[in-house]
Formats: structure tokens, sequence, C-alpha cells
């Protein structure tokens, strides 16, 4: 089945869509219980739908990856059609998406090498760890 083809109250889906975006979780309690639930749009060749994740579905599905819903249920709240689970279906990520590549010019986010990389920090008390040798900032070497 294609997402154009999903109609609102139906269920016994079967798709296969890709991620394209993910909220934040939110944190409910019904009946003493503890759980969350996290909004997502999805979409396919046909268009694109939300799908509403639950619990473990939440950390399992990713933006960028290629998702199989199995017998799923479609709803509608306020005019928008909403993919889920329901009660008997079930969710796969059927591939991964790649890693992320995260480029930044902040050496905090990248550790004590990049300070050491960049020039900043106590250096002169710094060894390397790949010779031992002791590093010398530019400041103190002498010609």
């Amino acid at each position: 089945m294609e997402v154009k083809d999903v109609q609102a109250n139906q269920g016994n889906l079967d798709l296969v869509f890709t991620v394209v975006e993910k909220e934040e979780p939110r944190t409910f309690e019904k009946f003493g219980k503890q759980g969350q639930v996290c909004n997502a749009k999805v979409k396919d060749e046909t268009g694109e739908i939300k799908l509403t994740l639950w619990n473990e579905d939440v950390e399992k599905i990713n933006v960028g990856d290629k998702v199989h819903l199995e017998n799923g249920w479609c709803s509608e709240f306020r005019g928008e059609r909403q993919l889920s689970t329901g009660k008997f279906g079930k969710i796969e990520v059927v591939e991964s998406a790649p890693p992320q590549e995260v480029f930044t010019n902040d050496p905090g986010m990248l550790g004590s090498q990049a300070e050491l990389a960049m020039g900043e920090g106590d250096v002169g008390e710094e060894t390397s760890e790949e010779t031992g040798e002791e590093l010398i900032s530019e400041e103190e070497f002498v010609d």
C-alpha cells in the first residue's frame, strides 16, 4: 500500500516509508504507568503522513530510517491523518539511516584532543599521546 491510498479509520495497513522528521518525545502517565509518545513525519514516493510512535518505538525509529509498518492503523485528528501501530501492529526498521557527520568550529565539542591540536589549554604540561613527547606552544618556541 502507498501513503496516498491511506484513509482515516482504516486498519490492517502495510506500508514502507522513510522518516523525514521526528519531534521531541513527550512523557505521560496513564493508569499509574509512565510512557512516552512522539510524532514523526514519514513519506514514500506518493506523499507524506504523520506517524505517532509509542513507548519503545520512540527510541527505535530515527530520521532517515526506512521503516515497515505492519498491521497499522490510521486515525484522524483535527482533520489530519495519523498512522500508528494501534493495538495489534508492529513497526520495524528495514534500513537504518547512515550516520550523520558533524561539522563544527567549536573545539569544545570534540574534546581535549581537538583543544591540543588547536593550541588551547596549558599545552606546556601536555604530552602527545602518539609520541609521548612534550608539546610546546608556538609562544614558547624560540628559533
